[in-house]
């Protein structure tokens, strides 16, 4: 695992998209997956910002999402793909035809999971996945004791993750299980870009640089990846 830390969130941010960026230069139609969490605002800010230069196309890229709440209902206008359109999607040239996405409001879920193993068997493997990582140390909804062998599940989600995950709805929303990719997954794709920042990550920055590679520890899984990057700002990586 490549650890690099920047000054700063923008900073970590902008040379974020410029990785991502390369990669999809030297691939137009990679399979990309991006975690739909307030860490990859400031990246999705700076890919927008590349498109409108002219400097990227994201056209023949296929999109897979990483996760989504379940049974949200009359609040599922504000699930993982709503958040993902609203800052990232609908400011780029994507075509629909090449996003795959969970639907979380299924009546058949383990049909989801199979459409989105599906997806990635036929385009795959991943080409760069983006990760954020919970204040449990979960990958997506990968919670704390999720197998590392696992592709697309169910998931009943930790507690840590349904107070958490409240900041992203507009009132109090009763969150009960997700959809996600498995860590297998990640194992699996080619890149795997974790980033951290801001002062309340730091001791997760600490735990992950300390832990042992274990299930207890979700995002520990990334230090066994022959191509991963810990990219952090200087304030995530205070107790290193």
């Amino acid at each position: 695992m490549k650890q690099v830390i920047y000054n700063n969130y923008g900073e970590l941010s902008k040379k974020t998209a410029e990785q991502i960026v390369t990669i999809i230069k030297e691939k137009p139609d990679a399979l990309l997956c991006f975690a739909a969490g307030e860490t990859s605002v400031g990246t999705f800010q700076q890919l927008v910002e590349f498109y409108k230069a002219g400097k990227i196309s994201f056209k023949k890229c296929r999109i897979v999402g990483l996760d989504e709440w379940t049974n949200l209902g009359d609040k599922k206008i504000e699930n993982c793909l709503s958040f993902l359109k609203k800052q990232f999607f609908n400011h780029i040239d994507y075509d629909v035809e090449n996003l795959c996405f969970f639907n979380g409001e299924a009546t058949d879920l383990q049909m989801e999971c199979k459409k989105t193993d599906d997806f990635i068997n036929q385009y795959g493997p991943i080409d760069m996945i983006l990760l954020g990582v919970g204040m449990n140390g979960h990958l997506g909804l990968n919670e704390p004791g999720v197998p590392f062998d696992l592709y697309s599940h169910i998931v009943e989600l930790d507690e840590t993750t349904k107070i958490v995950g409240q900041k992203y709805f507009s009132g109090y929303t009763i969150l009960t299980s997700g959809i996600s990719l498995g860590l297998k997954h990640v194992l699996e794709a080619k890149t795997v870009i974790l980033q951290m920042n801001g002062l309340k990550k730091a001791p997760l920055v600490r735990r992950l640089i300390d832990s042992e590679i274990s299930p207890v520890f979700p995002a520990s899984i990334v230090k066994s990846h022959p191509n991963a990057f810990l990219l952090l700002d200087k304030e995530s990586s205070k107790l290193l």
